[in-house]
């Protein structure tokens, strides 16, 4: 097994967690906040699309898609630390930039270099290319414990 095929195997893990999670949830559940301090999912929806691009422009910078005007603010820890959260989306329109930015990020993944793959970064977080490109992946991880207290909350049924 090579680096691109791990990193595929994180997020093609991470992505089938995430539609388990957002499964039969509506616009409305999205913006419950289950305690406080937590963030509502729409706000991580958007968080993990602006830092997914975030991430691939440090390593391909011009690949990712455009995102809607005032999106990365919106969606930005300062607003979250404010408690605004103003401007959300309908989970429609999340998922559809998810999708094409995540089209965008395994198209630059198939045509990175080993050598690119090595490269640092000079992230602690991820020290090189290949780390970065899985942090796409496991990020998304990191929030999906958000996710199980909306759908506890809500008596939706248990999805993994």
């Amino acid at each position: 097994m090579q680096a691109k095929d791990v990193i595929r195997s994180t997020i093609a893990s991470s992505d089938q967690i995430l539609g388990a999670y957002l499964d039969g949830l509506s616009d409305a559940d999205l913006l419950l906040i289950p305690v406080p301090g937590m963030n509502p999912m729409a706000w991580q929806l958007g968080h993990l699309i602006s830092a997914e691009r975030g991430m691939l422009e440090e390593v391909r910078p011009g690949v990712s898609p455009a995102l809607p005007a005032g999106f990365d603010d919106a969606h930005s820890t300062d607003a979250a630390k404010k408690g605004e959260f103003t401007g959300m989306l309908p989970l429609a329109d999340y998922l559809a930039l998810a999708k094409t930015q995540r089209a965008a990020s395994l198209q630059a993944l198939e045509t990175m270099t080993d050598a690119e793959l090595e490269a640092p970064t000079g992230k602690d977080y991820a020290p090189n290319g290949a780390a970065l490109m899985n942090m796409l992946g496991v990020h998304v991880l990191m929030h999906l414990g958000q996710f199980v207290a909306v759908r506890r909350i809500l008596g939706k049924p248990v999805s993994i």
